[in-house]
């Protein structure tokens, strides 16, 4: 026997005792990109009785290879995470671990935003005793049919992959298995491994050479000939089609592959808002976003089109305007998830979106759409650009509140060029549906909206997430004073780890968004806005969010102005810390520009004759639109 074969022998007859905490830990520092980094990037905690001992223990052995971020939200910290994982395009990605308990619960929100979007979190909430000894523990959700049900079992419906580790040897599975669903872009979501705190502090002989550093790369599926050929035959037969990017076109770094081939066959490219940024904003065939918070352009061209080429998207109401947009297309949706590559009668393509776009342009040869249709894209792109300028730049008559159109330019001119390297973050309300229509982007990065999921309170911890992954650009917060009022904390573990973020905040004093679709169907203005709610003998509060901000640690300052916002937006650009800036909106005054018919159930039957004549208008929309 060769000295190197005796020597694999020995690493392989070898063990390491360790708890189960450890061995976790351990096999979690060991994993690298294809890169060399770290896979892991960190892990955010929050102790208690659950994780303290045995999973605190074995962060703080290996606290410099794989770095413990404290928090002060659980369902926050998991946003953070899963911000981090999508700045990072799915390469790189956080744990995050709970106690039992309501700790665990409160990851429930974050694992089906991080679901709904597939995005990669590990999920390392503590659990009940295996061993039942201590029956039930403190914080134990107690099933009367089913004695092994716990708190965590809440999470399975969110989670890609759940495993319950009842012994360290399972570990030796159910390790290999996470990190596959982690990096694998058909399978990609959040991962929930349950361990149980008497679990976590057991010993086992771990194979040394399970714990050797090793890659894991990002696994996607290879176009396969036939699909490619099928694609192909449809788009020959098309004149007008049109790309649909999706945040698919980002995350298998298929934006060059996609600008390619829009440009070699002279198919315009309108965005979703997971894939906005692939395209920069003023290519010339970038027709902007499609759908309900669309463009009127891309829209107008989704419209007409012959072929709908999808890359990379889950096809949802707002991307389809409620399955009305492109009905008369033929369908092609390339992605690496066959659930989605199906939706909506497409002809699907599994695979990679970058190896297949090269593969379908291959094989089109000098197939081009009609000339007449790229010549009209063309226009139509140079028109919605200067129909964004337009809005916005409008100067505000005296007396006149700002609205989301009016703050998103005052923004971005504060940038130094015009798009800028800035990091936009958002997630619900009107902010992403003028993001979506306004806001510029110049590369792959710069725009970082949760709108699969639309969950308010994601937005400071996301922005967190983004500048742990991102240091180097500038990360900007929009958010409203809803938003802000439901999820704030993260602003003061921003303070604390040195991760500056500014954030905008627009408060219109309630819920402005849900208060005018409340409207528009018909309804009262009735618990949105802070002075529609029932009140007690002191009103509805005064919220001095720019004192809140200075209490949590950062700088800030309210402005009465546009322009006092991009002077507050040049001190903040060059502050030590995070710093918030508020600013009064109108709740009433939308952007009228762009956007298509979307979906909202109106009350059959009313008393209110505005919801009688929003219910009719309801019914001639379905009738227009052969539902």
């Amino acid at each position: 026997m060769n000295q190197r074969a005796m020597q694999t022998e020995t690493a392989v007859q070898s063990t390491i005792r360790l708890t189960a905490a450890q061995a976790l830990v351990r096999y979690l520092a060991a994993q690298r990109t294809e890169h060399g980094e770290p896979l892991f990037g960190g892990v955010f905690a929050i102790f208690g009785h659950g994780n303290v001992a045995g999973i605190g223990e074995a962060l703080y052995r290996h606290r410099d290879a794989l770095p413990t971020y404290r928090a002060h939200n659980e369902q926050a910290m998991a946003h953070s995470a899963i911000a981090y994982a999508k700045a990072h395009m799915r390469r790189r990605m956080m744990a995050v671990t709970t106690s039992i308990g309501p700790g665990a619960t409160n990851l429930v929100t974050a694992a089906a935003l991080a679901h709904v979007n597939r995005l990669p979190v590990l999920l390392l909430p503590g659990d009940i005793f295996v061993s039942r000894a201590p029956d039930p523990v403190l914080q134990q959700v107690e099933d009367g049919h089913d004695g092994g049900v716990s708190a965590n079992d809440a999470l399975k419906a969110v989670s890609r992959y759940f495993d319950r580790i009842m012994h360290p040897a399972q570990l030796l599975s159910a390790l290999p298995r996470a990190i596959r669903v982690l990096t694998d872009a058909a399978l990609c979501g959040p991962v929930t491994l349950a361990l149980p705190q008497d679990v976590q502090a057991m010993a086992y002989d771990f194979p040394a050479l399970f714990f050797e550093p090793r890659v894991a790369a990002i696994h996607a599926p290879a176009p396969v000939p036939r699909e490619i050929e099928q694609a192909a035959a449809i788009l020959r037969e098309a004149r007008e089609p049109l790309i649909v990017s999706g945040g698919g076109v980002l995350y298998s770094l298929a934006s060059d592959a996609m600008r390619a081939f829009a440009h070699k066959h002279g198919v315009p490219v309108a965005e979703t808002q997971a894939g906005k940024g692939a395209l920069a904003w003023d290519d010339a065939l970038n027709v902007g976003g499609i759908g309900v918070t669309g463009s009127s352009e891309a829209n107008e061209l989704a419209h007409a089109s012959d072929c709908v080429l999808a890359l990379g998207t889950r096809l949802q109401d707002f991307t389809t305007g409620s399955n009305t947009l492109f009905t008369q297309a033929r369908l092609i949706a390339i992605n690496a998830n066959p659930f989605d590559a199906l939706k909506q009668n497409a002809m699907a393509v599994q695979a990679d979106v970058r190896a297949a776009l090269e593969a379908l342009s291959a094989a089109l040869g000098d197939w081009h759409a009609s000339p007449q249709w790229t010549t009209r894209a063309h226009r139509l792109a140079n028109e919605w650009r200067e129909t964004v300028a337009r809005v916005t730049n409008t100067p505000l008559a005296d007396g006149v509140l700002p609205r989301e159109a009016d703050v998103i330019g005052a923004v971005q001119r504060s940038s130094a060029s015009s798009a800028g390297e800035d990091i936009v973050v958002c997630a619900a309300g009107t902010l992403p549906a003028d993001l979506q229509k306004l806001w510029r982007v110049a590369g792959p990065g710069g725009y970082h909206v949760e709108y699969g999921y639309s969950c308010m309170g994601y937005e400071i911890a996301g922005g967190l997430g983004v500048k742990l992954a991102r240091p180097e650009r500038e990360v900007i917060v929009m958010v409203g004073d809803g938003s802000y009022l439901m999820m704030n904390s993260e602003l003061a573990t921003s303070v604390m780890l040195g991760a500056k973020v500014i954030v905008v905040l627009l408060d219109n004093r309630g819920f402005g968004c849900i208060n005018r679709l409340q409207r528009a169907c018909g309804g009262a203005p009735f618990n949105n806005l802070l002075d529609d709610c029932k009140q007690g003998s002191l009103g509805a509060p005064r919220v001095d969010f720019a004192m809140h901000a200075r209490s949590l640690g950062a700088l800030a300052e309210h402005v009465s102005s546009l322009d006092e916002l991009q002077a507050a937006m040049m001190r903040a650009r060059g502050a030590d810390r995070s710093y918030l800036i508020s600013i009064d909106t109108d709740a009433a005054r939308p952007t009228e520009e762009g956007g298509w018919w979307w979906e909202v159930a109106v009350p059959e039957v009313s008393d209110r004759s505005d919801v009688v004549g929003a219910r009719e208008a309801y019914e001639r929309a379905l009738r227009a639109r052969g539902a």
